[in-house]
C-alpha cells in the first residue's frame, strides 16, 4: 500500500457521545468519528446499531463490518457520519471499523479524553508562543 493511498483514510477524531450534537464541531456530515458506547439495540435487517453513554445515543451502520454484535457490550466504532435531518436518526456513523471493548472502564476512558484534549492544546499553546 502506497503512503498517499494510506493518507486518504482519515483517523476518526475521539468523540464522547454526549459531546456529539447539532452544536458540536464534530456533528458534520462527512466527519470521521471515533466513538464509544453500550450497545442498546441491534436491529439485524438494516444493520442499524444504536449504542449510548451518558444518556446520548448514537445509530451506527454496520453493514459493511463482520461483527456479532450483543446487546449490553461495549463497542467502539470508527467511520464517517451521515447527517440525515429528516430521518429517525439526526446523524447515522457509517462504520468502517468496529469492536467490542468490554471491560473497559468508560470514566476512566472519558478521563484520559479530556487529559489527552489538555495537553493537545498546552501543545498549540505552546508552539504558537514560539512562534
Amino acid at each position: 500500500m502506497s503512503s498517499s493511498s494510506s493518507a486518504a483514510v482519515p483517523s476518526g477524531s475521539l468523540v464522547i457521545l454526549q459531546e456529539l450534537n447539532s452544536s458540536s464541531p464534530h456533528f458534520k456530515d462527512g466527519a470521521s468519528l471515533r466513538v464509544t458506547g453500550k450497545l442498546q439495540e441491534y436491529n439485524v435487517e438494516t444493520a442499524i446499531a444504536v449504542i449510548a453513554d451518558g444518556g446520548a445515543t448514537l445509530a451506527v451502520d454496520t453493514q459493511h463490518l463482520r461483527l456479532n454484535l450483543r446487546v449490553g457490550s461495549l463497542y467502539q466504532f470508527i467511520g464517517e457520519l451521515s447527517i440525515q435531518p429528516h430521518n429517525e436518526f439526526q446523524g447515522i456513523l457509517k462504520a468502517r471499523v468496529g469492536r467490542n471493548v468490554d471491560g473497559m472502564d468508560l470514566n476512566l476512558y472519558q478521563q484520559s479524553l479530556k487529559l489527552l484534549r489538555q495537553f493537545q492544546s498546552e501543545q498549540i499553546n505552546h508552539m504558537e508562543q514560539l512562534q
